[in-house]
């Protein structure tokens, strides 16, 4: 059912004759939908599938940028993206695009200010997302167990171009180190690996063993909300790209579990 032609009609009707001409704005929206009408939810599915495939490209083209910051691309850095494709469960088609962008974006002419605009109008700006993408970058760079001073010259370019500061992208690679740490780390057995899982949990928090527990929740909160699955796929997070929202969602909960069982 075809209402846009009605909303639209009835408000620029009101705007311009109060009551009466909101009427009439709502005849014509009628008309419109009725006969002349736009398909409004099929301009938006493909818009939608847009921003996604620019999502993913956008995901493997920088991934590539970065890997070749060190000057060579390592076994573990192409093993991270072929993860990822195999994990996000990419179709051949999806797969191969993949591969094209990772292998694009380790060219020297590749232009990471043009793809990153891109990416940034595509997701209107939305720092949930952004910061999703920024995350699997940090991610990727860290896939060979360190960070070199150039993938954190791009890191922080990349942070500035969509609008994360330089404190916050460093908060985010201490906490996407200590994530990782704290997911390999399960069920602690011995009490160093306890202090160390305990150690990782407040980092995944951004929080202190001193943070009031009022403000752990606070952070816990904030942090959910931002890795909601289900929040950012509505926001045009690929839905690819769940299973590792829920995995962080879950990390996230997992953390907040130790830490508050210790206040």
């Amino acid at each position: 059912m075809r209402i846009w032609g009605k909303v639209f009609g009835f408000l620029l009707g009101f705007m311009a004759g109060r009551i009466l001409g909101a009427i009439f704005g709502l005849w014509l929206g009628h008309k419109f939908d009725k006969g002349l009408g736009f398909d409004f939810n099929s301009f938006n599915n493909e818009n939608e599938n847009d921003r996604q495939k620019i999502y993913l490209q956008s995901t493997f083209s920088i991934m590539g940028n970065i890997s070749k910051a060190s000057g060579r691309v390592s076994e573990d850095e192409i093993a991270f993206a072929k993860g990822a494709m195999k994990r996000w469960g990419l179709n051949q088609q999806a797969m191969q695009e993949a591969q094209l962008a990772f292998s694009q974006g380790k060219q020297e002419s590749f232009d990471l200010g043009q793809q990153l605009r891109q990416l940034k109008t595509a997701c209107f700006g939305r720092h949930d997302l952004l910061q999703m993408f920024i995350e699997i970058q940090i991610q990727a760079a860290f896939a060979d167990g360190e960070l070199h001073p150039n993938e954190r010259t791009i890191l922080h370019k990349i942070a500035r171009s969509l609008g994360i500061s330089g404190k916050e992208l460093d908060m985010l690679l201490d906490r996407i180190v200590a994530g990782e740490k704290f997911h390999q780390g399960g069920q602690a057995q011995s009490p160093q690996q306890a202090k160390a899982q305990l150690a990782n949990a407040y980092k995944v928090l951004g929080v202190t063993a001193n943070t009031e527990a009022r403000d752990v929740k606070r952070a816990y909160r904030k942090l959910m909300a931002q890795h909601h699955p289900d929040k950012l796929v509505a926001k045009g997070l690929p839905p690819e790209l769940m299973e590792d929202a829920k995995q962080k969602a879950q990390d996230i909960q997992a953390a907040y579990e130790l830490v508050t069982a210790q206040k």
